[in-house]
């Protein structure tokens, strides 16, 4: 028999688009500002994690170019090899200041933390929890482990307790609880408070990732200063690509557990360092976000105002209590064809979440706020997806 190796994707592909699962990928031909040109055409996004608009901060932006200057571009190496910068230890130093925790260490992205890290914190004879919501890089990560796996219905305290009380009856050796901070498709939050309490009463470690929960919530500094929860939540894996603006993935914790995670994440071992302009950058954007505490305040105004305008129109915003709104269409037909109409005859760039990202009975725009968009901003987008979404009978 004679096999054609490739022809499984043409059909693959095929079948997405017939389906309207398929991503469609645009380009930036500016920087990630409100205002940008995408594809050619002039557009007001509102579809970027760069909630506070730090991507194009000056202050950042003179802090890459400086250490550009000093250190060239490239690392050289992984961070445990020769790739590791001054910028680096003061960075990491400054985080875990910022986050009030004993240490922090700079890995290579969010979804490195949580594919390298989970696996080496939990194995046989422990037990993994994780809500049913969280990201797909935790859900990866859960899966190279090989501890008993347990799920616990969304944000479900009560479902939480059960899996816990059935870890601690099979003599699990340890108990880890992994949840999103902030879920970034519906945009709520997690219980973290509650979820800490279940786990203080079994021993459970509880590992938060704050990725899309950082720069917005405890005054930019994450769920667990939002809670007061500093000493409570063992693991903080977070992202610097979406609040802070910049790029790197983080983990924050005590001394032990990065030591731990230096000599043990594959992730962290195995791939290259930052370059160190992207290293004196992150130090920066953690420095705007203390010194300047407009920004997220900024954030809030328009979230707030953007969220119940879009309300009162009618629109499913879902659980949302963050920047990120959701407009839960259904379909992914209608949400394909909603964002496409907003970006080609109103010059509003919003994306639409289908299938794997969502339950395909929920597809959705997705629309997160920023600090930088102005009222005029959020007012011609809700006319624009007033108007859209009446053309096409969503409201």
């Amino acid at each position: 028999m004679k096999r054609e190796p490739e022809a499984f994707l043409k059909e693959e592909v095929k079948n997405l688009y017939d389906n309207h699962l398929n991503w469609v990928i645009r380009h930036l031909e500016v920087g990630s500002k409100p205002h940008s040109i995408v594809d050619g055409k002039e557009v007001l996004m509102l579809n970027t994690n760069n909630y506070l608009g730090l991507a194009s901060h000056p202050k950042i932006i003179q802090a890459a170019r400086d250490a550009l200057d000093k250190y060239g571009i490239g690392a050289g190496a992984v961070p445990t090899i020769a790739g590791t910068f001054d910028l680096t230890k003061q960075f990491q130093e400054h985080f875990a200041k910022f986050k009030g925790v004993e240490a922090s260490l700079l890995c290579q992205t969010g979804f490195a933390v949580n594919q390298g890290v989970i696996p080496q914190l939990v194995g046989k004879g422990d037990y993994v929890i994780s809500d049913q919501l969280n990201h797909g890089s935790i859900i990866d990560g859960v899966r190279l482990t090989k501890a008993t796996k347990g799920v616990y219905a969304h944000n479900d305290i009560g479902e939480l307790e059960k899996v816990l009380k059935k870890a601690d009856s099979e003599n699990a050796r340890r108990i880890l609880v992994i949840t999103d901070g902030v879920f970034s498709m519906d945009g709520d939050m997690a219980p973290l408070d509650k979820i800490a309490d279940a786990c203080d009463d079994y021993g459970a470690m509880v590992f938060v990732d704050d990725c899309h929960g950082e720069g917005m919530l405890g005054n930019g500094r994450g769920i667990v200063a939002h809670f007061n929860l500093q000493g409570r939540v063992h693991v903080e894996g977070g992202s610097l690509s979406k609040g802070f603006g910049v790029f790197g993935g983080t983990v924050a914790g005590s001394k032990d557990l990065c030591e731990f995670v230096t000599n043990k994440s594959r992730s962290y071992l195995l791939s290259t360092a930052h370059p160190p302009a992207i290293v004196a950058a992150n130090n920066a954007a953690i420095s705007v976000v203390e010194t300047e505490p407009e920004h997220v305040k900024n954030l809030w105004i328009n979230t707030n105002y953007f969220k119940e305008k879009l309300d009162n129109l009618g629109f499913n915003t879902g659980n949302s209590c963050t920047p990120i709104i959701p407009l839960i269409i259904g379909d992914p037909g209608p949400a394909q064809e909603m964002a496409d109409t907003l970006f080609r005859e109103e010059g509003i760039y919003g994306t639409p979440i289908v299938f794997p990202m969502v339950a395909k009975e929920l597809s959705r725009i997705r629309v997160q706020m920023n600090a930088l968009l102005t009222r005029e901003d959020l007012d011609m987008a809700l006319t624009a997806i007033e108007k859209v979404g009446k053309k096409l009978k969503i409201i």
